[in-house]
């Protein structure tokens, strides 16, 4: 499962609460680019247009050696796989106050091409503070017990 890109944001920004595997609907340019891994996921989510969930903001450049098409957005809104029961979980829970759907990381899963996402909560300011704070603690330990031993 190689991984052709990640959220590196969501993670400090958000408190992820569940996850889901779901599947993209994609052009055969899009997945050319993302395979070279051309992508950019940060300030993306999942909306709900006539009960299908669709990933908005997901920028995917291009291909830089297909054909000069002229109408190609690379911010399209894009469609999301997902069954029945997992679009009605997903759905109550977009509906809650201050939750969210954001996209972790997109990775293949054989020959299809496969998105991670995420129902996250905002964090608050003093939540990154903590974060930032632990992981500098940690890397202190890891400091200490390499040069001690």
């Amino acid at each position: 499962m190689p991984t052709l890109g990640k959220n590196k944001k969501a993670r400090f920004d958000y408190e992820i609460l569940d996850t889901l595997e779901a599947g993209l609907v994609l052009t055969g340019q899009e997945v050319k680019s993302l395979r070279t891994g051309n992508i950019r996921m940060a300030g993306s989510y999942v909306t709900f247009h006539k009960n299908t969930p669709q990933l908005t903001n997901l920028h995917i450049p291009k291909y830089k050696y297909a054909s000069n098409i002229a109408d190609y957005d690379p911010e399209r809104s894009r469609a999301i796989l997902l069954k029945k029961k997992e679009i009605a979980y997903l759905r109550g829970k977009s509906q809650e106050k201050g939750l969210t759907i954001i996209p972790l990381s997109v990775y293949t899963k054989g020959r299809k091409i496969k998105m991670e996402i995420g129902i996250a909560r905002g964090k608050k300011q003093f939540d990154k503070r903590q974060t930032i704070k632990k992981r500098e603690q940690d890397r202190e330990d890891r400091r200490m017990f390499k040069g001690g031993l």
